[in-house]
C-alpha cells in the first residue's frame, strides 16, 4: 500500500491523479525545521536539499499523507487539501494573451454597476472592504462616496490597505488649473485616456483622484479597461498584438527642473505563461520608438493606432463626474483614466496620489482568509 503512491523509483508521488516531484516536496515541507512555524518563511535552500533525494515510502493517514524521504530518512506530512490547492500537474492557460485569475474586462456596459463604497462603511465594516477591494482586483477600478471632501482625505483611502507612493510630484498632487503649468494635467484640456507615469520603473501600480470642488462645466472623468481593448485588439489583429507584446516602448518625463524620467517597457506586457500583465499608454510621455526593428514598425504602428482607437471608443469607457466628496482608484497597471475638457467658468479641484497593488492584494487575501 505505502508504495503504490510512489512511482519512477522515488522520484515521483501520485496522489488522487496529481503528481508532485520528490524535489519538490521536499523544497516544500511544511516541517518546524524547513519553514518558521510563526511567519511561514523557508529556513533551508536547495543547497540543504540532497540533489538525488527521492521517496522512500509514502502512506495516506486520515486527510493527510506521511511521506519519508532518503537519503535524509526525513519524515515529513502534508495536508491533502495543501497539495490540491498547490498542484501543478494540471492544465494551465497558457494561450498569448488572457486575463490574469480573479479578473474581467468589461466596456461601456458597466456604467450602470460601477462599483461604489462609503468610506465610512469601509472604515467600519471589514465586509464591506473586502467586497471593495474585490471589486478593484475584478475590474480594475472602484469609487468612494460620501466623504467630506477636505485637504487630504484622499490618504484616509490608502490607509485602508496600504501605503502612499510618494513620488517627485510630492506625496499627493493638485490637479486644477495653473498658469504655467509643469504637466498638462492641470490645465482644463481634456485628456486621451492613459495610465500615469509610465516613464518610472517602477510606475505606481494605483492612483486615487478625489474631489474637493466642481463646479466647471465639463471636465468628466472616463476610465477604461486596458486589458479589454488589448484583448480587442488580438481578436482582430494578432500579428499588430505580438508586436506590441514583443517590442518595447520608450516613455519619457522632463518638465520638472532635476527631474529625467525614463523608461523602456512595451505598450502591452504579458507573462511568461501568456496572462496579461500590464497595459502602459500615454500618448503624451511617449518618445520616440526605437526599439522596433525596421521591418515591422508599420505593423507596430497599425497596431499603435488601432489601440489607440479602441481606448477613444466609446463602447469601451464609463463616464462619471466626481462631486465634491466623491473619489475613485484605479490600477494603473490595467485601468486608463481620462478627463474631458472643461471651461475657465466655475472651479475644479481635485487631489492625487499614489498607491501600491501589493499591499491592496494583501490585505484582501487577509480579509479573504479571516471572513
Amino acid at each position: 500500500m505505502p508504495d503504490s503512491l510512489i512511482e519512477h523509483e522515488g522520484r515521483i508521488l501520485r496522489l488522487n491523479g496529481q503528481r508532485f516531484h520528490a524535489v519538490w516536496l521536499r523544497d516544500n515541507a511544511l516541517d518546524a525545521a524547513t519553514r518558521d512555524p510563526n511567519n511561514g518563511q523557508r529556513l533551508i535552500t536547495l543547497a540543504d536539499i540532497p540533489a538525488n533525494v527521492t521517496l522512500s515510502a509514502a502512506k495516506l493517514m486520515g486527510d493527510s499523507v506521511e511521506i519519508t524521504f532518503a537519503p535524509e530518512d526525513k519524515t515529513v506530512r502534508f495536508p491533502l487539501k495543501w497539495l490540491k490547492d498547490h498542484a501543478y500537474d494540471t492544465p494551465q492557460e497558457r494561450s498569448e494573451g488572457h486575463m490574469p485569475a480573479g479578473s474581467t474586462p468589461w466596456g461601456a456596459g458597466l456604467q450602470s454597476a460601477v462599483p461604489t463604497a462609503p468610506l465610512s462603511a469601509l472604515k467600519a465594516y471589514e465586509a464591506t472592504r473586502m467586497s471593495w477591494l474585490d471589486a478593484i482586483r475584478t475590474y480594475g477600478f472602484a469609487k468612494v462616496s460620501e466623504m467630506e471632501g477636505r485637504e487630504g482625505e484622499l490618504f484616509e483611502i490608502v490607509d485602508l490597505f496600504g501605503y502612499v507612493r510618494e513620488t517627485n510630484y510630492g506625496r499627493h498632487f493638485e490637479v486644477r488649473t495653473e498658469v504655467n503649468p509643469v504637466n498638462l494635467a492641470y490645465t482644463g484640456l481634456g485628456l486621451q485616456a492613459h495610465t500615469d507615469n509610465p516613464y518610472r520603473d517602477p510606475q505606481p501600480t494605483l492612483q486615487i483622484l478625489a474631489c474637493l470642488e466642481n463646479s466647471a462645466e465639463g471636465g468628466e472623468n472616463m476610465v477604461v479597461d486596458g486589458f479589454a481593448c488589448a484583448l480587442r485588439l488580438k481578436e482582430e489583429d494578432p500579428e499588430g498584438f505580438t508586436a506590441l507584446t514583443k517590442h518595447s516602448a520608450r516613455f519619457a518625463y522632463t518638465g520638472s527642473a532635476g527631474v529625467a524620467l525614463h523608461s523602456r517597457r512595451p505598450m502591452i506586457e504579458l507573462l511568461p505563461e501568456g496572462t496579461l500583465q500590464a497595459v502602459r499608454f500615454n500618448a503624451r510621455s511617449a518618445a520616440p520608438i526605437t526599439d522596433v526593428p525596421f521591418d515591422d514598425m508599420e505593423v507596430y504602428y497599425r497596431a499603435y493606432r488601432r489601440l489607440s482607437e479602441l481606448i477613444d471608443s466609446p463602447e469601451m469607457e464609463v463616464t462619471f463626474k466626481l462631486a465634491k466628496g466623491e473619489a475613485f482608484i484605479v490600477d494603473n497597471t490595467r485601468v486608463l483614466h481620462a478627463r474631458k475638457g472643461y471651461s475657465g467658468e466655475g472651479s475644479r479641484w481635485l487631489q492625487g496620489c499614489y498607491a501600491d497593488k501589493d499591499g491592496l492584494l494583501s490585505t484582501l487575501s487577509a480579509l479573504e482568509a479571516s471572513l
